[in-house]
């Protein structure tokens, strides 16, 4: 088995070329020099193609009428000529898939030509005989130049195919290697600065928390959390007084003679909306509660209210409770002192200025995390470029060792 050779991307296309110098540069050289006589073949025939426009306008303007149709059959075909020369695309950098779409047009451009001149020029004839001549020469000896390009390239640069795709392969190997690095020198910048971002985000959260524990911000989570467990009791002290409540309203609505005030209704709804702020809001013994219980217990005995009797019991104990027991009282007052504490801190200097500096501190916060969420987007797409480029890498390395030793014999590896 014949040994291994190891090459870096960088190096492998200078050794190839020094192994390979001898076959390919004469082929690649003689493409060349076909190409450019090709270009001048084509630039001959666009002048004669001229040549044979200007001879017949010159005929045109005579008015003739011996010459006259024909002059105008030729200028039109003179100009037939002029355009399709000009499709043909001369490749500015020769390689094999070039110089066979060269070939390709060409030939494709010459083959319409031909049957030109076999349907038109027997019909012009016999004038201009010498321009048509002159014509027919230059286009046979750009003809007798395609045959000389078809024939090298199907005896003498096929062989190099491969070779030259494997130079090309080569170049994009080294251009990716290329992208690679700056990807990864990207996404090395990226996470430095996203990183950058969550230490300004921890040390934001830091200040909230500082902020919190001083401007009096935690004391209103306390009385917070203490009127929300207020406001379950609340619910639960009227848990039996709920569906009456609910059914009593709807009388109200209705105009079916529930009795209440308007004050009364008012407060009614906001016992079913907010049980610890409608206790909380009355004053000492919450007379309108009691005033409301009072019309209650009536219309519940009337069978206004159409409860079932369970419930209508636990609603009766619950009003006795409430009304002969005093069995809101203690909550009554904790909820009224909440609210106070509530109103008070919340009314202070310092909260104020606390509110607004954490609602900065916050706002910051959210733009800091856009732009981390930017960076992680960002990082993404570096990732799949460089799982992208690596994939392509290792087949471009994989293609360019097969080819090499197809073409040459010789076992290399690409590092």
């Amino acid at each position: 088995m014949s040994e291994t050779t190891k090459f870096s991307p960088k190096d492998i296309k200078g050794w190839l070329e020094k192994e390979t110098g001898s076959v390919f540069t004469p082929v690649h050289a003689n493409a060349q020099k076909l190409t450019d006589e090709m270009r001048d073949a084509l630039e001959n025939l666009a002048d004669v193609s001229k040549m044979l426009l200007d001879n017949s306008e010159k005929e045109i303007e005579k008015r003739n009428m011996k010459t006259y149709g024909r002059a105008r059959a030729l200028s039109k075909l003179a100009r037939i000529f002029s355009d399709r020369i000009k499709q043909v695309t001369v490749p500015d950098k020769v390689s094999y898939n070039s110089f066979n779409t060269f070939i390709q047009e060409t030939q494709k451009a010459f083959a319409v030509t031909e049957v030109d001149i076999r349907n038109w020029f027997p019909k012009i004839s016999p004038f201009f005989i010498l321009d048509r001549r002159r014509f027919l020469a230059v286009f046979e000896r750009a003809k007798i130049l395609l045959k000389e390009m078809q024939g090298f390239q199907a005896k003498e640069y096929v062989k190099t195919k491969t070779l030259e795709e494997t130079f090309q392969i080569i170049d994009k190997l080294n251009t990716l290697g290329n992208q690679l690095s700056s990807l990864k020198e990207r996404k090395a910048k990226v996470e430095n600065e996203k990183a950058a971002v969550e230490k300004e985000v921890a040390e934001t959260q830091h200040k909230i928390v500082e902020l919190k524990n001083k401007g009096g911000i935690s004391q209103l989570d306390q009385i917070n959390t203490e009127i929300e467990a207020l406001n379950n009791e609340a619910k639960h002290e009227l848990r039996h007084l709920q569906k009456p409540f609910v059914k009593l309203q709807s009388l109200t609505l209705h105009g079916e003679g529930s009795g209440l005030t308007p004050e009364e209704v008012q407060k009614l709804n906001q016992y079913l909306a907010n049980p610890l702020e409608a206790l909380a809001t009355e004053s000492d013994d919450y007379p309108l509660l009691r005033q409301i219980l009072q019309k209650l217990g009536p219309l519940m005995a009337d069978g206004k209210l159409k409860l079932k009797a369970d419930k209508m019991r636990k609603a009766e104990q619950a009003i006795e409770g409430i009304i002969n027991k005093n069995s809101l009282e203690s909550l009554h007052k904790k909820s009224v002192q909440a609210l106070i504490r509530k109103r008070q801190l919340s009314a202070s200097t310092e909260f104020a200025e606390t509110t607004i500096d954490l609602s900065k501190l916050r706002e910051h916060i959210e733009n800091l995390e856009r732009r981390k969420n930017g960076f992680e987007t960002e990082e993404h797409l570096i990732d799949r470029g460089c799982g992208e480029a690596v994939e392509k890498i290792r087949n471009h390395k994989s293609q360019i060792e097969k080819n090499v030793f197809s073409f040459i014999g010789k076992r290399i590896r690409i590092e």
